[in-house]
């Protein structure tokens, strides 16, 4: 084996797209959108006195798409999805966060029925979002028994709500000045596949992986277990041509493009963090600073056309996790370690039931290809 081959990935992570990274076009326009969105964004979250600015940020980031159509209908499905997860979680949570056993029950059901619609619905972001809102508020409640279900579920709506509406502002200013020279057409719906028996396993899968969070959290106490739900879902939303036998190989793909992505997403931060730290007069234009770049950075990965593109969502969001705080007057490494502990947990989860089924299926060999990661993209 090449001994180059193994870490041509991660080559591509720091030279992908390098030559055109200053050359106006959609793709820088693309970059300056994602940037404004995600300050903005925060700007929407802290009026709106959000619990996790970081999310409302992410969220600006995600939505956004080169064409207003796009940004709008991602963005609807979005807001929707999340209210419609945030309005389950207020009816079940308090029937069942008090017993592990149960609220392991709800997590498979909700959150393995809602991975299984985003394999295969036309309307796959949404129904991604009724599963992971469900998950974070009923987990936010294991964590936090002080607090109310009610003060969850608001706090994740107005995070999307703020992050979404952020987005779809700066997308139609864009589209008025400088979308007029560099378009981006929008692009074909996406269409549902029906019925489809590899699909439902691969959603049993992940559904597995979930029921065990509870149990994580009454054994070890490990924080910020909302971060692992999201991490397993997301991992889990391949194309469905993409599952085969088993999924473990495109699932495994994605893996380690998240991890790679978090690491280094997180290393930059970090170095901002300390820089932050170091001079505390400028503590916060140090950050927003940080911020752009990670954002500018991540952006430019994820628009290149290579097999490590998904690495750049997993940059930005180490990013956003750790250089947007809670609060600016008190930002501190620990929170982004907590978070990204969350999605090492997931990770960690999934690994062994993706690994059990691959052997007990006896699959073999490189399964269809996966294709863009698009149908949920988070």
């Amino acid at each position: 084996m090449n001994s180059g081959a193994a870490d041509r990935p991660w080559r591509q992570l720091f030279s992908a797209g390098r030559k055109d990274l200053l050359t106006p076009g959609p793709r820088m326009v693309d970059e300056f959108e994602c940037v404004a969105s995600v300050l903005l964004a925060i700007a929407f979250g802290h009026l709106a006195d959000v619990q996790n600015y970081s999310w409302a940020a992410f969220s600006g980031y995600m939505v956004m798409r080169g064409h207003i159509s796009d940004s709008l209908l991602r963005g609807v499905l979005r807001i929707v999805g999340t209210i419609a997860g945030a309005l389950l979680a207020l009816v079940v949570t308090p029937m069942v966060w008090t017993s592990a056993s149960a609220s392991a029950v709800a997590l498979a059901l909700v959150g393995g029925g809602m991975l299984y619609a985003a394999l295969t619905a036309k309307r796959s972001y949404a129904w991604l979002f009724v599963g992971l809102t469900f998950a974070m508020v009923l987990l936010d409640k294991i964590e936090n028994p002080q607090d109310a279900v009610s003060a969850f579920a608001s706090t994740r709506m107005k995070e999307t709500v703020a992050g979404t509406a952020a987005c779809i502002l700066v997308s139609m200013l864009s589209t008025f000045t400088l979308r007029r020279r560099w378009p981006d057409p929008p692009r074909p719906p996406a269409a549902g596949v029906g019925w489809h028996r590899d699909a439902a396993r691969h959603a049993r899968q992940g559904a597995i992986a979930l029921a065990v969070l509870p149990f994580i959290w009454l054994t070890f106490g490990v924080p910020q277990l909302s971060q692992a739900a999201v991490t397993i879902m997301a991992l889990m939303l391949i194309p469905v041509s993409g599952i085969g036998k088993s999924g473990l190989i495109a699932v495994g793909r994605r893996i380690v493009l998240r991890a790679g992505g978090c690491a280094f997403g997180a290393a930059l931060a970090a170095a901002f963090l300390f820089l932050a730290h170091a001079t505390t007069h400028a503590v916060v234009p140090v950050l927003i600073a940080g911020t752009v770049l990670g954002v500018m950075v991540g952006r430019h990965i994820e628009n290149g056309q290579s097999t490590i593109a998904y690495a750049g969502t997993q940059f930005t969001l180490a990013i956003l996790v750790t250089l947007v705080p809670d609060s600016y007057a008190h930002a501190e490494i620990e929170p982004g370690i907590a978070r990204l502990t969350g999605v090492a947990v997931g990770i960690f989860l999934l690994l062994p039931v993706l690994v059990g089924w691959h052997l007990v299926a006896g699959a073999t060999g490189e399964p269809p290809s996966d294709g863009p990661v698009e149908r949920g993209g988070i």
